[in-house]
């Protein structure tokens, strides 16, 4: 049996996990072998189809991250806003997607995590900075998008086929 595409979920605050549970039951009806892995630290709800999987991980730091980057490995989806999981990932050969539809690419994972360290840094010096936007229709979609895309790149380079 071919190995399926994973797509883990790094839960435990993603405002867009019924969208990833949608785009996977497309390509499971069209027929691509998908696992979507959904990981959290305390239980949450999550459809009863047989392609998706609930892991609940203890509360300890990083705990979901390890989780996630023990497995991902190519032909590999990883939804997460946090940059550090998502430069693992990718170092794992994994591909990385933002919440807000944004591609965490091997190219510019540097400058990312460099950034999301100076940014925090100065936060903890005392400086003030802006906080995160605020979620939009226009991030979910942007992310839908990219989900699509990764997955269509996957499956056509030959990850999930029956």
């Amino acid at each position: 049996m071919p190995s399926p595409v994973l797509l883990f979920i790094d839960a435990d605050a993603c405002p867009v996990k019924h969208e990833v549970y949608r785009v996977a039951e497309r390509f499971v009806r069209r027929g691509t072998a998908l696992k979507v892995i959904v990981v959290s630290n305390s239980p949450i709800a999550v459809p009863r189809d047989d392609f998706i999987e609930r892991v609940v991980v203890s509360t300890g730091l990083d705990e979901a991250d390890n989780y996630i980057v023990d497995r991902a490995r190519p032909g590999s989806v990883v939804v997460t806003a946090d940059v550090p999981l998502a430069a693992r990932a990718v170092k794992a050969g994994a591909e990385a997607i933002a919440p807000n539809g944004k591609a965490f690419t091997e190219d510019a994972i540097g400058m990312t995590l460099a950034t999301r360290n100076l940014m925090s840094d100065l936060r903890g010096a005392g400086a003030i900075t802006d906080g995160p936007k605020p979620f939009a229709a226009a991030d979910r979609s942007r992310f839908l998008s990219a989900l699509d895309a990764a997955l269509m790149r996957l499956t056509r380079a030959g990850f999930g086929q029956l």
